[in-house]
């Protein structure tokens, strides 16, 4: 039995069930015994018919984990994603991401705490697959956890649309110690410093540069694509999953598809984000006030004779203080907030106000008096040069 077990490439002892079967049974005692059995734990024919149904039309367009997360919310069908993997290669149906044979790469070590590090990014993208516009969705990631705190659908990579995102991220966590992004010309330019800011010892800036750089954030520039890879393969998880949640959703335009993204995020960060190694954040606290007047658009004006300042087309007048006071030929601030509105500084201190209606009247936001337009920014006379501000 040795030397039969030796041929047979089986041990002595089953060799020795194997001869006691042959005895009893002849040579159909060779056979296993589970042969034209199915598994206990095979899938229903009902349950493989319903999932491939689900794949090919309600849920067209999932990946394999996506699918096997939603037959379990939302279908009631309790199956592994192997399984459904297993399945659709079955019924010919392939996933939608091509993956791409592994490299070898270093990852940078994530940050130890929330809040210290943002890596921010947009990305244009048919997020409506032909159903609406082509629209860009910019966003942040927190470096310590994987979360994404905001992201919002805009019609381009913008100023305003960074500023607003700020706006609500720094409103909702508080303020990170650092942001990092890529030298878009939104973060970083190469013109020549003036005078005054040779004079000062300062680089040029921005106006989201001299935002973060007023409320102490440090803006880190990225060198490669590859050097934020943690936003970038954001990017790819979106176009994925959300992009089959909108279309699930039926969204059109991009209120809805706003909408859709407000309930997406909070089971997004359920679900992807990781424990930080300190688990204090690093948010630092801010209020509304400052936020306000620092993520705007910041200009430098001199106040005519009258004490009117020229601004983009429209001149608006400073209200009398005094018979005494007189504020021509001083150097004024013009901030545009974020809402449309308007405040003139001189020295810190507010000379006027014209909320957004009232700028409008007054012609701020028109070309000509003629018709509005959605474009304001750095005063230039390149249009290419100019960033959006939502009317």
């Amino acid at each position: 039995m040795a030397e039969a077990a030796l041929v047979l490439g089986l041990s002595e002892r089953h060799s020795f069930r194997l001869k006691a079967r042959i005895r009893k049974e002849g040579v159909r005692g060779v056979i296993h015994g589970n042969r034209g059995r199915s598994s206990p734990r095979k899938l229903p024919p009902t349950t493989h018919r319903r999932i491939v149904e689900l794949a090919r039309g309600k849920y067209r367009g999932f990946n394999d984990h996506h699918l096997t997360e939603k037959l379990a919310e939302v279908e009631g069908l309790q199956v592994s994603r192997e399984t459904v993997r297993q399945l659709l290669r079955a019924e010919g149906l392939a996933s939608p991401r091509k993956r791409r044979p592994p490299r070898h790469r270093a990852r940078r070590a994530r940050r130890a705490a929330e809040g210290m590090l943002l890596q921010v990014d947009g990305s244009p993208h048919d997020w409506l697959v032909g159903r609406g516009p082509t629209l860009t969705l910019v966003g942040a990631i927190d470096d310590a956890t994987a979360q994404v705190p905001g992201a919002r659908f805009v019609e381009q990579e913008t100023t305003w649309a960074y500023l607003s995102l700020f706006l609500h991220v720094f409103t909702k966590q508080g303020l990170p110690q650092a942001i990092y992004a890529d030298r878009h010309s939104i973060f970083w330019t190469d013109r020549e410093p003036t005078l005054a800011e040779q004079l000062a010892g300062r680089r040029p800036q921005t106006q989201v540069g001299r935002a973060l750089d007023e409320l102490g954030i440090t803006l880190i520039p990225a060198g490669s694509p590859q050097a934020k890879g943690r936003v970038e393969r954001l990017w790819g998880t979106f176009q994925d999953r959300l992009v089959s949640e909108l279309r699930l959703a039926g969204a059109t335009t991009p209120v809805e598809a706003q909408a859709v993204l407000a309930r997406f995020l909070p089971s997004y960060n359920r679900r992807f984000a990781k424990a930080a190694v300190d688990a204090t954040p690093a948010w630092r606290g801010v209020d509304r006030p400052r936020l306000t007047h620092s993520l705007c658009f910041k200009y430098r004006r001199v106040v005519a004779k009258d004490n009117t300042v020229a601004f983009q087309g429209a001149v608006l007048p400073l209200p009398k203080r005094s018979p005494f006071v007189s504020w021509a030929h001083k150097g004024v601030e013009v901030h545009v907030l974020l809402d449309g509105s308007v405040d003139i500084f001189f020295q810190h201190d507010r000379l006027a106000r014209f909320d957004a209606n009232t700028a409008r009247t007054i012609g701020l936001h028109r070309t000509n008096g003629r018709r509005e337009v959605s474009r304001y920014g750095p005063d230039t006379t390149t249009a290419a040069q100019l960033y959006a501000l939502a009317p």
